[in-house]
């Protein structure tokens, strides 16, 4: 059997490197059983060279400049959907005067930054992003009259259309790889469960919350 050299194996931030993704990222899929790894005596990660080339070919992996690029895109949809008045028929929109509607369309926007952010950040800073988005979302809900429901709703809309926004890029760039499929949606998911909780703390701790 042919020996392994150095040269075989990967630290996190070289297996980073040669898939073109955030450290972080990868430390994410690591801990979600998503790719192949090795554990030192001494508890550190390492990476084969061979199993994370021939993953990355499996998987069609988006490099960064890609998933930039897709992420500039998506804004560019929300902006447009959010611009086309669909806020127009939500309920709770109605109630707010004219400086809490603007604050509302630009807290999209953020929305989508924030997630581009949780994607390339480390793991704890993206929570600590989420959180605080999710913060935000529920102070200008006590802020302007609206109930906790209302105030799920609101939250709930943006995070449609930031979904929306995302299925409409992934589908203009054919992105055919199921993992990069999944892997959107899990990342996704626990961006916004994050938002979600923190909105519900926030408000229910605010003085007169959850009414």
């Amino acid at each position: 059997m042919e020996k392994s050299t150095e040269n075989d194996w990967l630290s996190l931030s070289e297996a980073a490197e040669l898939l073109g993704v955030h450290p972080g990222t990868v430390r994410n899929w690591s801990n979600q059983g998503v790719i192949p790894f090795h554990r030192t005596r001494g508890g550190h990660r390492r990476y084969r060279r061979a199993e994370i080339e021939l993953w990355k070919q499996s998987q069609s992996i988006l490099t960064a400049s890609e998933v930039d690029s897709m992420m500039q895109s998506a804004l560019r949809n929300t902006r447009l959907q959010i611009s086309e008045g669909v806020l127009q028929h939500q309920s709770w929109y109605g109630k707010l005067d004219e400086e809490a509607k603007e604050q509302y369309r630009l807290s999209g926007r953020l929305l989508l930054q924030g997630l581009s952010r949780f994607l390339s950040a480390l793991e704890e800073e993206g929570n600590q992003q989420a959180q605080q988005i999710g913060s935000e979302y529920a102070l200008r809900a006590r802020r302007y009259g609206l109930s906790l429901v209302e105030a799920a709703q609101a939250f709930f809309f943006f995070r449609n259309n930031l979904i929306d926004s995302m299925l409409r890029v992934y589908e203009a760039a054919a992105v055919r790889s199921p993992h990069a499929w999944s892997a959107m949606f899990r990342r996704i998911n626990a961006y916004t469960d994050q938002i979600m909780t923190a909105l519900l703390e926030v408000y229910g701790n605010h003085p007169n919350g959850g009414k």
